[in-house]
């Protein structure tokens, strides 16, 4: 599954969602990709916590392992996150009056994802949300 081929799917389905150079970000998740992960979905918006800034684009991917975040810098550079199930917490929605925001609540800190379609919204909170409660039921098997 190439990511930036099913980022251009998300971003013509959800049209309001603001991402630029998606291209760009994309091969940030392409690099750090393990041979025996498996792309479960991609979407993109801002990694930021303000709706009204646009310059913080990025692609997230959701695997088989884990949560990637990658974002591509203007000049030279990247910045890149991974959130494995044992460090994820929970996941917020919030719903403004035109975009929604995505807060993924981490054991060291929370990532938030602004500017999204609100139906896409909907859509990400069930995929990650479905993911992690299989996951954790691993964590928990393994723990007993």
């Amino acid at each position: 599954m190439n990511v930036y081929q099913e980022i251009k799917k998300f971003k013509r389905k959800y049209k309001k969602t603001i991402a630029f150079r998606l291209k760009q970000h994309s091969s940030v998740i392409e690099t750090h990709l393990n041979p025996y992960e498996e792309l479960l979905y991609v979407f993109c918006g801002q990694k930021n916590v303000s709706s009204f800034m646009f310059i913080n684009s990025c692609v997230i991917a959701l695997t088989n392992k884990r949560i990637m975040i990658g974002q591509k810098r203007l000049l030279w550079g990247y910045f890149f996150t991974a959130i494995t199930p044992d460090m994820y917490n929970d996941l917020k929605v919030r719903k403004n009056l035109i975009w929604s925001d995505i807060e993924i609540d981490t054991i060291k800190e929370n990532v938030y994802i602004s500017n999204l379609d609100p139906l896409a919204a909907v859509e990400i909170e069930t995929k990650i949300t479905d993911f992690m409660m299989r996951e954790k039921k691993k964590y928990a098997k393994q723990d007993n």
